[in-house]
């Protein structure tokens, strides 16, 4: 691990890059933490695999070691040029530069790469995680597994259930498309630069159908966002609030799905949220 990051140091140094806090650059050094990433996305010959944030290919590299069909997506065009030097040995790579938020996510394989469905493995960076993350489980695409690196903060409230600190909208919003489970917790000390925190690696998968039926998916987000939206505020007000609805309305809403108005949003499981919010769009609509 000290080999590599000194070696990164000073490649990095000899073509006058340094990583890059606004992308939040911290490059995985730490082999071990290396292989149990390609572990445990269980990837096989010509399985597609999409990588974001390539950076300088070190994943990139293990992950056409297996034989899948990867597209390595990267926005700084800095380190493009290195990448392409990186994944040159492998016909297998395929490279897109760009901002993951941004780019055409279909556009990224062919029809038939989207027929067979693909795997999602990444180091993500810090600043992006849920967003990448909110935008991959919103976007319909025929994913098959999530094995990406984040902060630890980060895979707690991703695991959080119901009642404790770290559940909130995001837990919710995570789990109602995908199980969630926790690979290994990763030191500070696996990435060059080392970062001021603890990450986590986490793999998702596919629910199909999703955690619990609900008629309008965006209202129950709505819903969900209300309960959480003032965390020191019941569950009643805080949803009125939120909703623009009338106090009793919220308070005949929650006495129908047996949701005592005085709790808080963050002891309400996935499936009472589901249920209000099937009482409530039936009242709006």
């Amino acid at each position: 691990m000290g080999r590599r990051s000194e070696f990164l140091r000073r490649w990095l140094a000899e073509y006058g890059l340094r990583p890059k806090k606004r992308f939040g650059q911290n490059f995985l050094v730490d082999e071990q933490v290396l292989k149990a990433i390609v572990e445990a996305s269980s990837l096989h010959q010509d399985e597609p695999v999409l990588e974001i944030g390539a950076g300088l290919g070190v994943l990139t590299c293990a992950l056409a070691e297996t034989g899948a069909r990867v597209v390595a997506v990267e926005k700084d065009r800095e380190l493009l040029p290195f990448l392409r030097r990186a994944v040159a040995p492998y016909p297998n790579v395929r490279l897109a530069e760009g901002d993951i938020l941004d780019l055409d996510l279909r556009g990224l394989w062919t029809p038939a790469e989207l027929a067979q469905g693909f795997k999602v493995v990444a180091n993500l960076p810090y600043y992006i995680a849920t967003a990448v993350l909110s935008r991959l489980l919103e976007a319909d695409l025929p994913w098959r597994a999530m094995v990406v690196m984040v902060q630890e903060e980060v895979a707690d409230r991703l695991l959080a259930g119901p009642g404790g600190k770290e559940y909130g909208y995001l837990s919710v919003f995570v789990q109602y498309y995908a199980h969630v489970e926790k690979i290994r917790r990763v030191p500070p000390a696996a990435f060059y630069p080392a970062p001021a925190v603890y990450s986590a690696l986490v793999r998702l998968t596919p629910r199909r159908p999703p955690a619990v039926a609900v008629r309008d998916p965006a209202f129950f987000f709505a819903v969900v966002r209300g309960a959480f939206a003032q965390r020191r505020k019941t569950v009643l007000n805080s949803l009125a609030a939120a909703l623009g609805r009338d106090k009793a309305e919220v308070a005949e809403a929650l006495r129908r799905v047996g949701i005592n108005p005085t709790r808080r949003g963050e002891t309400l499981s996935l499936q009472e949220l589901a249920g209000l919010a099937e009482v409530l769009w039936r009242n709006g609509s």
